[in-house]
């Protein structure tokens, strides 16, 4: 199923909307909670989830949105945390976390990384977020990876190759770009999903 990343992010907000209050929320309470501007675009983003089969609406029906096979979850371990800004040193933990079926690529390995730092901001990957990698040791032209630079520190940043070089990219105006010889750079895994606790 393949989502974009506003689409995970109405479908996540609607799980939790469900499971907070009983029933689903309405057009406009979407378009509040992402600043959206038209109740239109919202609709088009809802239409585009049924199609993928994540949702059902009822027609002509105020709060009729239905989850669909969101019930499903599987346990990936959850190794530590990636700098979103300066590298920091790779550290693994071995607890796992329960993930939607959803996020994780099959035939892969797939782990958890918390986010420390808001380089990735821009990406609307904040501090404390967690995101779902799916283990690589390559990664294309604007791919957003883990990286480890000089075999201890690890980032998350957007890659990019440049020659002989590689560019780690941030997604936030105040983080310079980290440009390294090809042989500093290790690819770690490339990520494929983003979840955030709401308080």
């Amino acid at each position: 199923m393949n989502l974009t990343r506003r689409q995970r992010e109405i479908l996540d907000f609607i799980e939790r909307f469900v499971e907070q209050r009983g029933y689903s929320p309405s057009l406009e309470e979407i378009a509040g909670q992402f600043e959206i501007a038209s109740v239109n675009a919202v609709f088009k983003h809802l239409t585009a989830l049924e199609r993928r089969g994540c949702i059902h609406r009822a027609s002509n029906q105020a709060r009729s949105i239905r989850l669909l096979n969101r019930s499903q979850s599987v346990e990936l371990p959850l190794l530590g945390h990636v700098a979103a800004g300066v590298p920091i040193e790779a550290v693994e933990n071995s607890e796992a976390i329960a993930v939607p079926e959803h996020f994780v690529s099959r035939g892969q390995r797939n782990y958890v990384l918390r986010v420390t730092g808001n380089s990735m901001i821009d990406e609307h990957i904040e501090d404390g977020d967690l995101i779902i990698v799916e283990q690589r040791n390559s990664a294309n032209n604007g791919e957003m990876v883990i990286a480890l630079v000089d075999s201890d520190k690890a980032t998350l940043k957007r890659f990019h190759r440049e020659g002989s070089k590689i560019r780690l990219q941030p997604s936030n105006p105040d983080f310079k770009p980290l440009v390294l010889a090809e042989d500093r750079v290790r690819i770690q895994g490339v990520v494929i999903g983003v979840m955030r606790k709401y308080r």
